[in-house]
């Protein structure tokens, strides 16, 4: 099993959100990179995350752990993910 294997990408995101959007299509092209895929949720759905998250959205958390929200770089995101990775 590789390192990657081990790692979880999940984008929080909301209907009608440009910056999501954007969150989106820069999670898919990074984690493809490392033949990655990514959860999307939809925080309208899941109360509990809509109310710690709906000022930040997006949120890309690995792991578990919130990594960025707003905006997501690619460059922190690729170096996150070769560390994890290695």
């Amino acid at each position: 099993m590789s390192a990657a294997s081990n790692i979880s990408l999940e984008l929080l995101t909301r209907p009608g959100c440009h910056l999501c959007e954007d969150a989106r299509a820069t999670v898919s092209k990074v984690a493809g990179e490392f033949g990655l895929g990514f959860d999307e949720v939809n925080i309208e759905e899941h109360p509990e995350l809509e109310k710690q998250h709906s000022v930040e959205i997006p949120v890309l958390k690995i792991n578990g752990r919130v990594h960025d929200f707003w905006q997501i770089n690619p460059k922190r995101l690729s170096k996150a993910l070769a560390k994890l990775s290695a």
